[in-house]
């Protein structure tokens, strides 16, 4: 009897321990996911974009003054101030007063971890840029106000429209004689085919600019203007209709204030954040970058209303970024990030799960698993070594020619992120080694420079001749100078009489080699041994597409991706 009973005693343990030890497992799990979710909601991810000389870069570096990420802001294209921007670091740029790469910064404001992703703003580099917009979950675009919307704003707004990403205009260079705020409105409204709301207002332009006061919280500040470091705030003025304002503006200019807020009050629908969140409703601030007006009402605004890092769609489901599991993937590789270091970065952006050093990582491409045991984030050119990332964060990984552009690493699911951009070049020119002693170097910097994605490499036999694809002639400039400067490997590129790269594809491999033999001064192979055709014009293409209906002509090596070509 005692025997049983005691049987029966262990059995009620067992059974209480076990339940116990679920429940332990389960109160484990719910922490390690409520703590995700804390760290999802700090952050927030997003991509400065502009036209070329709309102030970007300055506008990104007044943001990382008010951050205290930086103390002294530089000057681009300023004589007096010899240092250059903050997010500029390659020399080239430098000397340009251009941004020709992404450039990746982090820091902290009022509890939030913000990344911001610089972009080049010239249409040579678009390519970087619209990779760049993958990895982000919302933009700011950069408006010149004495210029208005340029062409490059309104293809920047055709992706972002094309992927829903939320939108915030930043009209800049208040401080210049530019147009009518409410003209720029409008031809936002029609040129970028979106529904705007300002959210701020400016007090006159020009010389005679004041600063900007606040629609949305309802408040002025007026600050004394400073080109490199944040202002001292004069005075806070929190109702629109105190005499206060009269005195410091100008009566003139305080009256005038007055009726252009209340005409956006009657002329502009009330903001809405979810209108915002759908891609579906620009809110408008204005300023002037270069002398801080109008830059902390933008910062805080986009902490309040900005979201927070998004899952992504891949060719098999949807990946959410509360998910446990680790996912990202590589949307930038960068060579020569530290040209004294000869280092070469691929630059991953974290969709799920927490992300953890000296951890190994499934490489859905090569089926393989690797670990990082010094993964970095960034300041413009500094790095640190981080042990932990969570969704919205970007990583740089230390790499050895493992990684290509849309690369995944998982914890051991396989699939690919939906919507990055593959591009096709324009512009093809033969490389031309000008020193004999420095081949492999010129070897080496050409391969590395071209798997950052800006350009194509395509080789060419009997000869080993070597041709370049771009969409635009400033990257051979670009391509030259760090060939040079970086690998110390001289060269000069010279046209050839091409207009498309075709990759080549064929079930019927007789065709394809007499295809291949009749054509062979415009047959070429890339990087990864593929057959590609180099038409010297449309009309050629399309003739050699009717005769050979056997053959596949595709306009990038990612044939399944074909519908993302830019």
């Amino acid at each position: 009897m005692l025997l049983e009973n005691d049987s029966m005693l262990y059995c009620r343990l067992f059974s209480y321990f076990r339940r116990l030890k679920m429940y332990g497992a389960s109160l484990c799990a719910y922490q390690a996911n409520m703590a995700l979710t804390d760290e999802i909601n700090k952050r927030r991810t997003f991509g400065i974009i502009s036209h070329p000389d709309a102030g970007k870069t300055t506008l990104t570096e007044k943001l990382l003054l008010f951050g205290g990420a930086i103390q002294t802001a530089g000057a681009v294209k300023s004589n007096k101030i010899k240092k250059t921007a903050t997010s500029d670091f390659m020399e080239i740029e430098k000397q340009r007063g251009i941004s020709v790469a992404t450039s990746v910064m982090s820091f902290e404001y009022k509890g939030k971890l913000i990344n911001i992703l610089d972009t080049p703003g010239h249409k040579d580099f678009a390519e970087d840029t619209y990779r760049t917009l993958t990895a982000v979950d919302s933009v700011i675009m950069v408006v010149d106000s004495v210029k208005g919307v340029e062409a490059q704003t309104r293809k920047l707004m055709e992706i972002c429209s094309m992927r829903k990403t939320p939108v915030i205009v930043f009209i800049n260079k208040l401080d210049r004689e530019g147009r009518d705020p409410f003209d720029l409105l409008d031809e936002i409204e029609k040129e970028l085919k979106i529904r705007v709301r300002p959210l701020s207002w400016p007090i006159n332009r020009g010389t005679l600019f004041k600063g900007v006061y606040d629609l949305h919280k309802k408040y002025l500040n007026l600050f004394k203007p400073s080109t490199t470091k944040v202002a001292d705030e004069v005075l806070q003025i929190k109702d629109i209709n105190d005499k206060e304002l009269d005195k410091q503006v100008g009566e003139k200019d305080a009256a005038q204030l007055r009726e252009d807020a209340e005409t956006v009050e009657i002329v502009y629908d009330n903001f809405s954040v979810e209108e915002y969140l759908k891609g579906n409703l620009a809110p408008v601030f204005f300023g002037s970058a270069v002398n801080n007006f109008g830059v902390q009402e933008l910062l805080e605004t986009f902490l309040e209303i900005s979201p927070t890092p998004r899952g992504r769609e891949t060719d098999t489901r949807f990946v959410g970024s509360t998910e446990n599991k680790m996912t990202g993937f590589i949307f930038k590789i960068h060579a020569n990030l530290d040209p004294k270091h000869r280092d070469r970065i691929a630059f991953m952006r974290i969709i799920s799960g927490k992300f953890e050093r000296h951890t190994y990582y499934h490489h859905v491409r090569l089926k393989k698993n690797f670990r990082f045991s010094t993964p970095v984030t960034f300041m413009a050119q500094s790095k640190n070594i981080v042990d932990e990332a969570y969704p919205g964060d970007v990583v740089g990984l230390y790499d050895t020619g493992n990684f290509k552009i849309g690369d995944v690493l998982t914890e051991g699911e396989d699939f690919q992120i939906r919507g990055i951009p593959s591009f096709s070049p324009e512009i093809f020119k033969e490389l031309v080694n000008t020193d004999p002693m420095k081949s492999k170097q010129l070897e080496k910097g050409i391969t590395q420079l071209t798997d950052e994605g800006v350009a194509q490499l395509f080789t060419q036999q009997p000869g080993n001749r070597r041709f370049v694809g771009a969409v635009g002639e400033l990257q051979f400039e670009v391509i030259q100078y760090r060939l040079l400067h970086e690998y110390a490997a001289s060269c000069r590129f010279e046209p050839i009489s091409m207009t498309r790269a075709c990759w080549l594809r064929s079930d019927n491999q007789q065709k394809l080699e007499e295809f291949t033999r009749f054509k062979h001064s415009n047959i070429v192979r890339d990087k990864d041994g593929h057959l590609v055709y180099l038409a010297p014009s449309d009309w050629f293409l399309k003739m050699e597409r009717e005769n050979n209906p056997d053959i596949q002509f595709h306009f990038n090596s990612e044939f399944k991706t074909e519908s993302l070509v830019v």
